[in-house]
């Protein structure tokens, strides 16, 4: 199933309101109905993640984690902050996937690390131009080939595909987790911290390489493959992994900079 096939077989249930402005309560029956509501869209979720990871990844592994998520976000939705329940649940759906493939740790370390000091590079390269660095300027500050920047943006590719704060390993990745963590334990912080990290995304996205700010585009927002993409910008998939690879990296150097360790 494809993303589009997923989005036209998945129908949005009734929003979820609270109740004189206070936390939605409820009795157990009318929260397992509520879940069962939700349902498609924990599948829809797990349909779309399950496109970019490797064959051994099950689906149902995806689907029971962010039935987890979903009872989260249950618990833990406020209507009186403006949110709707479907993108409070979306959040929570999506990082508990998350969650599960990182305590999976399927990533060598090697590669993780790899990508860590990839990302350092186009940091420091960024800083010190001014603006994103060409992939030429990023092979020769490494002293490598374009070449093999681009075989080692390929092999990087797996891990950068589906998060931008990677493992729970990375002492620099930690940094943006405790922050999360930190900010989950009180809800007011946790809304700020949200609209902060958008705010900070957002405006990153804007300074990509156009190619790149398409390619985010297509694969995040229109949920687009990376094949559909090569086809759309007339570039082969193992480019378009390149390209994502880079993207990203930025992204979370751009991240770093705001928190550093």
């Amino acid at each position: 199933m494809t993303p589009k096939q997923a989005t036209k077989a998945y129908s949005e249930p009734p929003p979820l309101r609270s109740r004189g402005g206070k936390k939605h309560s409820m009795d157990p029956e009318e929260r397992d109905a509520l879940i069962t509501e939700y349902v498609p869209l924990v599948k829809y979720h797990a349909g779309v993640l399950k496109l970019r990871l490797p064959s051994h990844i099950e689906q149902d592994d995806l689907i029971s984690s962010g039935v987890v998520g979903l009872i989260d976000a249950l618990d833990r939705f406020d209507a009186s902050r403006g949110i709707k329940f479907k993108t409070y649940a979306e959040f929570r759906i999506r990082g508990a996937m998350l969650d599960y493939l990182r305590e999976m740790d399927w990533f060598p370390r090697s590669v993780r690390q790899r990508a860590t000091n990839l990302q350092a590079v186009y940091s420091r390269l960024e800083v010190t131009l001014g603006r994103a660095p060409e992939e030429e300027e990023v092979a020769a500050h490494l002293k490598i080939s374009l070449a093999d920047l681009q075989k080692e943006l390929l092999a990087v590719s797996g891990l950068t595909v589906f998060s931008l704060d990677a493992s729970k390993e990375d002492e620099t990745d930690s940094v943006i987790l405790r922050a999360l963590g930190d900010a989950a334990m009180n809800e007011a912080k946790e809304a700020e911290l949200l609209r902060e990290l958008k705010e900070i995304l957002g405006n990153a996205i804007d300074l990509l390489p156009e190619k790149e700010k398409q390619l985010i585009a297509l694969y995040y927002y229109e949920d687009l493959t990376m094949k559909e993409i090569g086809h759309l910008l007339s570039l082969g998939e193992p480019r378009i992994c390149q390209l994502h690879s880079q993207a990203v990296l930025r992204l979370r150097g751009k991240l770093h900079q705001k928190y550093p360790g």
